[in-house]
Formats: C-alpha cells, sequence, structure tokens
C-alpha cells in the first residue's frame, strides 16, 4: 500500500487540483443529501477484496458522495451552527494531516505543539483569565465541556474524601447547549436545570442553590454558564454568576463553545464581562474563529487541577513524562490520549492574517445579524421574536404552523439555494416553532438575506 507509482501520482494531482479549486470557490455548491439507498445505487460496492482503484473512488467521492454533503461554508447555510473556515486553515490542515505528527506529547511533536500553544496563548488572553491560565485543543465543544467537568468533578472530591462515591450535581440553565446533559450522563452526574432560556442571572441561580435541600446543595460541585446560546446567541449573567459560584466554593465554568468568539470584538467585549472569574472556559475555533472541523478548546484558570485529573501513567507512557522528554503534553489536561495537532491550522491563518482580521471578520457576523434584523423588522409578513443577539436571529413568519417552517427548510434546501433550520423558542410560557439564522461567514451578503427571506412570502 506504501509503494509509490505514476498511477497514485497522477490521481494525487487530481485530487490536489480539487482541493485547490474547493478551497478557492468562495460560493461552492450547497450539497443536498441523498438515502443510504439511493447513494448505494449510484457508487455500489467500494470495499472490496481488490480495492476499486484510487481514480474510481475519487471520481465517487467528486461526482457523488460530497454532492451530497453539506458545504458548511456556503454564504446561505445559515442554520445550527455554521462554520467558515479560512483559506489558509483549510490549506494548512492538508499539511497537517501530511505532516503526520501524534500530538499528545511533547517528546513526539515538540514544534506543532509549541505552534498550537501560541495559538492558546491568545485565546487566553480573551478571556482575561489570571497568569497561568491555560488550555488545550480538544476535538470540539462536547469534549472540552466534558473535560472541564470531570477536572471539576476530580477537584470536588479531592478537597473531601467523603465525596468519593458521592453522585454530584451540575447546575445550569435550559438555554445550555445540549451536550451539558450529555456530558453529565457520561461521568454519571446529575444536572439541576434553571427554567429558563433566556439570560440566565445570579439572582436566579442564587434562588435555586436557596431552595434546594441541604443535602442536594451539598452535592453541587459545578455552574455551567453560557456565554453565547446555541439557540438565540444570549450572554448568561456571567459576573453575577461568578461571585456566587466563588463564594459558595462552587467550579464555575462558561461555556463560550460558539460565543466565545466575540470576545476579540473591542465592541462587544463588555458582554461577557465576569468571564475571568471562570475556571474552566470553552471555546470553539471551528464555530466563529474559521478553523476547520475538528477544533475546539477548554481553557483552565489552574491547568494543574486538569493535568492531575487527565494525566495517564502507564509503563509504556513513562517515558515522555522523563525528565529529558519534558514539556507541555496536550493528553495531561483532557479526555483525548491520542490525537491530532488540531490546533495548527488556526496558527497558521492568525499567523498569516492577524488577529486584527479576525476581528474584523468576526464583526461581520454581528453585522449581518443587524441588518438582517433590520429587514426582518421592514418585511410585512415577518417579525422579530428577540433582537439580534451576537450572530444570532430567531424570528417569525407571521402565521405559519410548525410544518410549514419545515416545508420551507426542505424547499430552499432541495433546490440547493439555501439551509435555514426552524427551532423554539417559548413566548408567553408556550413553546412555539420560529426560524432562526445564524451568521459566521463573512462572504455571506444583504442580497443573501433578502432573497431568503422572500421565499417565505
Amino acid at each position: 500500500m506504501h509503494e509509490i507509482d505514476i498511477d497514485l501520482v497522477e490521481m494525487t494531482l487530481d485530487v490536489m487540483k480539487y482541493a485547490i479549486q474547493r478551497i478557492t470557490d468562495t460560493n461552492p455548491p450547497l450539497g443536498t443529501p441523498k438515502s443510504e439507498k439511493e447513494l448505494k445505487s449510484l457508487v455500489g460496492e467500494t470495499v472490496t477484496r481488490k480495492g476499486i482503484g484510487g481514480e474510481n473512488a475519487f471520481r465517487l467521492f467528486r461526482d457523488v458522495l460530497v454532492k451530497a454533503s453539506v458545504s458548511i461554508d456556503h454564504p446561505r447555510h445559515l442554520a445550527f451552527v455554521p462554520a467558515s473556515p479560512t483559506r489558509a486553515a483549510v490549506m494548512f490542515d492538508l499539511v497537517t494531516s501530511a505532516t503526520s505528527v501524534h500530538g499528545a506529547f511533547w517528546m513526539e511533536g515538540a514544534g506543532c505543539i509549541f505552534a498550537e500553544n501560541e495559538a492558546m496563548r491568545w485565546l487566553v488572553s480573551l478571556t482575561g483569565l489570571p497568569e497561568g491560565a491555560f488550555g488545550v485543543f480538544t476535538s470540539g465543544g462536547t469534549e472540552a465541556n466534558l473535560s472541564a467537568m470531570v477536572t471539576a468533578r476530580d477537584d470536588w472530591r479531592r478537597h473531601d474524601a467523603s465525596r468519593a462515591n458521592v453522585r454530584g450535581i451540575v447546575v445550569t440553565s435550559a438555554g445550555a447547549h445540549s451536550s451539558v446533559k450529555a456530558m453529565a450522563k457520561v461521568i454519571d452526574a446529575d444536572v439541576v436545570m434553571i427554567d429558563t432560556e433566556g439570560r440566565l442571572e445570579g439572582e436566579m441561580l442564587a434562588d435555586c442553590l436557596k431552595r434546594m435541600p441541604l443535602e442536594e446543595r451539598k452535592r453541587v460541585f459545578a455552574v455551567v454558564a453560557t456565554a453565547g446560546t446555541t439557540n438565540a446567541g444570549i450572554i448568561d449573567d456571567l459576573s453575577g454568576i461568578g461571585k456566587i459560584c466563588k463564594s459558595k466554593n462552587v467550579w464555575f465554568h462558561v461555556d463560550a463553545a460558539y460565543g466565545g468568539a466575540a470576545l476579540a470584538v473591542r465592541s462587544v467585549r463588555h458582554l461577557f464581562n465576569g468571564i475571568e472569574m471562570a475556571d474552566s472556559v470553552t471555546i470553539d475555533p471551528h464555530k466563529w474563529l474559521f478553523s476547520p472541523y475538528d477544533c475546539g478548546a477548554v481553557i483552565y484558570r489552574q491547568p494543574e487541577l486538569a493535568r492531575r485529573a487527565h494525566s495517564q501513567s502507564g509503563s509504556y507512557l513513562d517515558i515522555f513524562h522523563d525528565e529529558g522528554a519534558r514539556g507541555f503534553n496536550p493528553s495531561d489536561y483532557q479526555i483525548q490520549l491520542t490525537r491530532r495537532v488540531r490546533g495548527l491550522p488556526l496558527w497558521f491563518s492568525l499567523a498569516l492574517h492577524g488577529t486584527d482580521r479576525y476581528e474584523k471578520a468576526i464583526s461581520r457576523g454581528i453585522e449581518l445579524a443587524q441588518i438582517a434584523g433590520k429587514l426582518i423588522t421592514e418585511a410585512r409578513h415577518t417579525e422579530l421574536v428577540l433582537p439580534p443577539n451576537l450572530s444570532c436571529v430567531l424570528f417569525r413568519r407571521i402565521g405559519w404552523r410548525p410544518e410549514e417552517y419545515k416545508a420551507w427548510t426542505y424547499m430552499n434546501h432541495r433546490v440547493g439555494f439555501a439551509l435555514v433550520a426552524p427551532t423554539q423558542w417559548r413566548t408567553n410560557g408556550e413553546f412555539e416553532t420560529v426560524a432562526r439564522f445564524c451568521f459566521i461567514n463573512p462572504d455571506t451578503t444583504e442580497k443573501d438575506i433578502k432573497a431568503i427571506l422572500a421565499t417565505m412570502a
């Protein structure tokens, strides 16, 4: 399999030609899914005893498979939290893979880990956390939140041996990301949800803790606040929540997976006041910091606590902790052992473009949300549900039922025009189906927004 022949070289040229074309395409096809049965009929058997050949396999990928997958960087992909990696980051992701570096230990990946850490220092600086705070790149926000909560519970139990077998409690809001509940399942913890999808205020947290029975309150080891909810872009009362956590000696985690990028924007930085009080912070560069998938990050106020919770031991690993191999080992600070150096594309893009251009690109998402809010308000058939928050906009098509929102989504996606999905929002105590924009891509235009709104008329 490792032999090099002329067919492989020629196929490599075709692959690179496709990659260059895709990287430079600012308006790629949106892509629409097909059923498994349809795909099987189009591609047939691809994994066989003798192989189907690289040229044939690549042709199937280029002409069938990728066209049945959504381009996350399409300028009219405004559903969920899309992504828009810079061309520099995508290109360097190819270099990262080709370099084939194991990024778990300094002994094997010193140079590449050093570069990752340069990008991490910039992320840490955005949070305002004190000197000594640091973090590590993860596969995404779920792994980052999980790693933070493992660290939080480990620290909680180390402070009191009687808690060794106690099932802990995480307090968060109903607007928190779904990964918080998923993470709690993994570590076998309970979650107490404060009933608000809006801004979680410090007073709400204080009231929740006050109403808990004493034995239950003793089991609370962490509070998760959100800095940019996935559904609506809302930033919780980080300052008020942080003060309560400090007074109760409870771990304060801020999930800023989506919204944390806006820390780099001076005009909205004040909205995040209080994040500097956090014990840990999640930020996803593969969302609004223009990195390719998969690149999340978790930052710790005291990294030593994470190292104590996550560092693995084994005779085959001893050499990595030896004096002669001493350095920063990313595997010591999160749940993953084997890892790629996923922070390199972000580092290269930052080094190439500079942080000022990042601020400008992130600001564009906020600007687009404001433009959309204005257009929605001016249109006769639409109205805002909430004022735009960060780069998220919730709005309704006046008179529509839930099934009409879904039909609209599928119609626009089926013809390859746009992907905008509905969500739910609680209004006057009841949930209703509404439409939602999330702006990440700086290539999205006002014309795009107008055209999407026109399909609702």
